[in-house]
């Protein structure tokens, strides 16, 4: 499938070790019983750090008039990113893996570098993406206990405590952003999420894993219950 272009920036920087796809079809789906697969999770997730990482750097060069304390947050944001990339990369190596081993995609770089909008990507990025990671975290820390997987454990414990800060500046930032913008910033944030619907689609067809929905975990991160309520239903349908 060819992706739309419009609804995607370029892809950020790789190496020669990095062979880049662009669809969740064109990757190397291991199923969970496979011997491979938490090697390829670590790859996987190694390379979405390093894209969460590019796109809150990005939110501080296209931004840089925006106000000082969301600045000192998104640079936050950097440090903590870096930080997990190195995490998931010492644990990759310490199991006999290398960068470059899987295929890697820059999906959610290259649809938030699409957007124009600070509030549109805070939306998307931190109260979605990283909010449906906070999710994936959670369920792998129980499944990682299940295991006996002390290395697993402690990587997602200090993964979860970061994640739940992104996206908590995140709720209150859009919160603010939208008293002081108003309509504008309701109708920014509208076509993000729009816009980053259609181009998610587009990337990962009918291929989404969805977790249970981890309310306390989201309610320290500052959802609402009804906010919580409506990610419970949206996580039953793709179901």
């Amino acid at each position: 499938m060819t992706l739309d272009a419009a609804l995607f920036g370029d892809n950020p920087e790789r190496d020669a070790r990095f062979e880049v796809k662009e669809t969740w079809r064109e990757m190397v789906n291991l199923p969970p019983g496979h011997a491979d697969n938490a090697q390829e999770f670590l790859h996987r997730q190694l390379n979405e750090e390093l894209n969460s990482l590019e796109i809150a750097a990005r939110n501080l060069t296209d931004f840089p008039d925006e106000e000082w304390a969301l600045r000192m947050a998104i640079a936050r944001q950097c440090a903590d990113e870096a930080r997990h990339a190195i995490a998931f990369r010492r644990l990759l190596e310490a199991r006999g893996g290398h960068v470059g081993q899987y295929p890697v995609l820059n999906f959610q770089f290259r649809i938030m570098t699409a957007i124009p909008s600070l509030i549109g990507r805070l939306a998307v990025a931190n109260r979605s993406f990283e909010a449906s990671g906070i999710d994936a975290i959670q369920d792998g820390i129980g499944s990682s206990r299940r295991k006996g997987d002390v290395e697993f454990i402690a990587l997602f414990d200090a993964q979860l405590a970061d994640e739940v800060a992104h996206v908590r500046f995140a709720n209150v930032w859009v919160k603010r952003i939208i008293e002081r913008d108003g309509a504008r910033a309701v109708m920014a944030l509208a076509r993000a999420v729009a816009h980053a619907d259609a181009a998610f689609k587009q990337v990962v067809g009918g291929d989404v894993m969805t977790y249970p929905i981890a309310d306390d975990v989201r309610r320290e991160a500052g959802f609402t219950e009804e906010e919580i309520g409506v990610a419970r239903l949206q996580a039953a349908r793709m179901s």
